[in-house]
């Protein structure tokens, strides 16, 4: 699930900073920025330190490149190239997995900088720190709801970038995380034949996760519980909601079975489109 934010991105347009001449043939082979060079902090120059720290970020050396960025902006805070390491600084903490520290320079890079260029890197960043941080559904899930807040501040605030995209199909996993958390509750209610209870997480699958692929079971668990109940009625259009929408889906042939006898309980034919809602609404 988790995929690494790129460095491609945080470049930061070096070509259109002041004094970036010495970037200008930075391809590994400018003895000022390559490992075996001179030390390109000699002169304790705002460039140098940027330039070493960049260095340093592609050589996978995030906490001597932190240590450089965070040098330019103690030592030189007003040079644009401390506004960057603000970032920069941000992006080491993040690759070495100190998500706490990088949410930190980033919540006070985008009060301090609203307005710069990178400024939608910085709220995506932001909430891959967050969901990199997701636990599994068995776990509490406060962590994948702010991942998800977060995420959705990028798709609010900037909806037409490659970062909304991506921060879109992270809000379907973090949804689909809530909803097998919904599920383990419920299970655990349903074992304990606390039916009320149970009944009210699988509801919430269905009523607000209804893209995740934990529809189909809740489905069959309240099938499962109204047969418990004796609600045998209520369990039977349970099961053709199920079976209308997700006819293949083993969860149906096991609700199937528990309603062989009920001819009644084959999938429905010609349906307009919004049975699903139309017929759970109807249900409940």
């Amino acid at each position: 699930m988790i995929r690494r934010a790129p460095l491609l991105l945080l470049l930061l347009g070096l070509a259109l900073l002041p004094g970036c001449s010495m970037f200008s043939a930075w391809d590994g082979r400018s003895s000022s920025l390559t490992r075996t060079g001179p030390d390109p902090t000699r002169d304790q120059t705002a460039e140098g330190l940027y330039g070493a720290g960049i260095e340093a970020l592609q050589a996978q050396r995030y906490q001597q490149a932190v240590d450089y960025f965070d040098r330019v902006e103690r030592d030189h805070p007003y040079s644009t190239w401390a506004t960057n390491a603000k970032l920069m600084a941000a992006y080491g903490e993040y690759q070495r997995n100190r998500y706490t520290e990088a949410i930190g320079a980033l919540d006070r890079f985008i009060q301090l900088h609203p307005a710069h260029r990178d400024i939608a890197y910085a709220y995506y960043l932001r909430a891959l720190c967050y969901y990199e941080q997701i636990s599994d559904a068995q776990r509490d899930q406060r962590g994948t709801e702010q991942a998800m807040a977060a995420l959705q501040d990028v798709v609010n605030r900037y909806p037409d970038t490659a970062y909304a995209r991506d921060a879109r199909l992270k809000i379907d996993l973090g949804r689909d995380h809530l909803a097998g958390k919904e599920m383990n509750v419920g299970r655990f209610y349903q074992r304990q034949k606390l039916y009320g209870a149970a009944i009210g997480r699988f509801k919430r699958v269905v009523e607000d996760y209804q893209t995740t692929n934990h529809v189909p079971e809740a489905l069959h668990r309240l099938t499962e519980i109204y047969l418990a109940l004796g609600l045998t009625e209520e369990a039977r259009q349970t099961a053709s909601v199920l079976g209308h929408n997700f006819p293949g889906s083993p969860w149906y042939l096991d609700s199937y079975a528990l309603l062989a006898d009920d001819q009644s309980l084959a999938a429905p034919s010609g349906e307009r489109p919004g049975f699903f809602s139309r017929a759970w609404n109807w249900i409940f």
